[in-house]
């Protein structure tokens, strides 16, 4: 009996939160009282940045409550996220070794620095939870407010990183700093040795 009660009002209370949720007699308004944004700082960059990597993930996430039935408490989500990895070249170093001019000033050795990952950068809009099964006490924490994702995001960026780092955009990067200082130094007349570390 105190388990048909327990479905009753947990039938009620899904009712009314999605009734509520679809007819709002009293209609609402968003208003963005937010002050513009203001620069902080500015700082100067040596980064040549050479090659960009759009990766997609499909997160499969299980929180389970032990010695607990999935249909009473535990998560599972699908999250779907992309977004983009820059590769960069940090052209500051060859302020020191990097760039030696021969004698007669006719040749440059070219010392051309390892490429370097930026942190990944992902497009919140197309992000999204694509399926979600929840235990009961679960769905009764959902309705107290809505979830939180930022894990998902974490966990998202982890996984693109790893894949930006198999991928080939490091050597891409590379071979395409190569390619534009080479250029730009024959057309100023040099001839050009590239030394790889």
């Amino acid at each position: 009996m105190r388990g048909t009660v327990v479905a009753a009002v947990v039938i009620l209370l899904g009712a009314a939160v999605f009734v509520f949720g679809q007819f709002r007699p009293f209609g609402d308004e968003s208003i963005d009282r937010s002050q513009p944004a203001m620069l902080e700082s500015v700082r100067d960059l040596s980064q040549y940045h050479a090659a960009a990597g759009e990766f997609q993930v499909v997160l499969d996430i299980e929180n389970d409550v032990k010695w607990v039935p999935a249909a009473l408490a535990g998560e599972r989500t699908l999250f779907v996220a992309a977004g983009s990895v820059n590769a960069f070249v940090d052209l500051g170093t060859l302020k020191d070794d990097g760039l030696v001019v021969s004698a007669d000033g006719k040749t440059v050795e070219l010392r051309i620095p390892k490429a370097q990952l930026d942190k990944p950068n992902l497009h919140h809009d197309r992000s999204y939870v694509f399926s979600q099964e929840r235990g009961l006490i679960n769905d009764l924490q959902a309705l107290a407010g809505p979830p939180d994702q930022q894990r998902f995001y974490v966990a998202a960026e982890g996984k693109l990183a790893e894949a930006a780092k198999r991928s080939e955009l490091l050597t891409r990067a590379e071979d395409n700093t190569r390619v534009m200082l080479t250029g730009m130094l024959q057309s100023l007349g040099f001839q050009v040795k590239v030394i790889t570390d």
